[in-house]
């Protein structure tokens, strides 16, 4: 080593009394010092520090409680409107099952009603068909009856003849 390094480096390794006071007294300045002008504004600082950090983790424990809170009472809500929406469904349901068998009813009621109608036109058709046919017959006996008659009593002994039996036959009745 170098005479240099071995002089700077003595008075470190074996200190005099008087570099110990001279340090001490140095060291006791520097304490009073700070502890007159710096010590309570660095401990002010860092208690408000701790303060600041202390609210933003109260902050955040309380944001995240509301969180919590918030995401259960949506989960309520949730649960709730899909309560509700099956209570709609089921009205829904029900409200339709209700007009379709009411449409039946009508239905059946309208096509009942019509069935009956129907059958008693055909009744009145059909009676009409037979009063008209009746009528017919009636007519094309008489026609027939007539010119039956009208050869028959074309001669004077076939009329005496029918008159006779006419009468006979009245008689036996």
């Amino acid at each position: 080593m170098n005479i240099l390094a071995v002089y700077l480096l003595n008075p470190l390794l074996n200190p005099s009394y008087g570099l110990i006071v001279w340090t001490m007294l140095a060291f006791l300045t520097v304490l009073f010092l700070l502890k007159k002008f710096a010590w309570k504004p660095i401990l002010t600082a860092l208690k408000e520090r701790e303060d600041s950090i202390q609210n933003a983790l109260d902050s955040a424990k309380k944001a995240k409680e509301e969180m919590l809170s918030l995401q259960a009472g949506n989960e309520k809500i949730l649960q709730e409107a899909k309560v509700e929406r099956d209570q709609i469904m089921k009205e829904a349901r029900e409200m339709k099952d209700g007009i379709i068998a009411e449409a039946r009813t009508k239905a059946q009621k309208e096509g009942e009603r019509m069935i009956a109608i129907a059958r008693e036109a055909i009744q009145n058709e059909k009676m009409a068909a037979i009063t008209e046919l009746k009528n017919q017959v009636a007519t094309l006996s008489i026609e027939i009856a007539e010119r039956i008659l009208k050869e028959e009593l074309s001669s004077q002994d076939k009329q005496k003849k029918l008159v006779a039996a006419l009468l006979d036959d009245v008689n036996l009745n």
